[in-house]
């Protein structure tokens, strides 16, 4: 399963990294992967207006996109967009921090997974 990893660098800038978590076959049941242990689950609501100037997270975590569209942007300037389905994991927690705005003029909704 694709997971976009939102990081602080070395140069204290934040960057995108593809991961890759594996799947295994669990019979019957389907794919699942190895336990990511959590620590709670968050319910977000943002408005169509939100636009979110430079800041690093609280802690880390994975932001799971359920309705509506984000555009990231990352220290060294690269934009990714994001919707219905995919899976971020935010761990820049330290240093610039990224930017992020909704792009589709809609209600988003996410659920954030706190892993700290």
């Amino acid at each position: 399963m694709k997971v976009t990893r939102i990081y602080t660098g070395a140069d204290g800038k934040s960057h995108f990294e593809d991961v890759e978590y594996d799947l295994y076959d669990s019979g019957p049941i389907g794919r699942l992967s190895e336990t990511v242990p959590a620590t709670g689950v968050i319910f977000r609501e943002t408005e169509p207006s939100y636009d979110y100037d430079w800041h690093p997270v609280p802690q880390r975590q994975f932001i799971i996109m359920l309705e509506g569209e984000l555009e990231v942007e990352v220290g060294d300037g690269e934009k990714r967009h994001f919707s219905g389905g995919d899976v971020m994991l935010f761990e820049d927690t330290t240093g610039q921090g990224h930017r992020s705005r909704t792009t589709n003029n809609k209600l988003r909704k996410t659920i954030f997974v706190t892993l700290d």
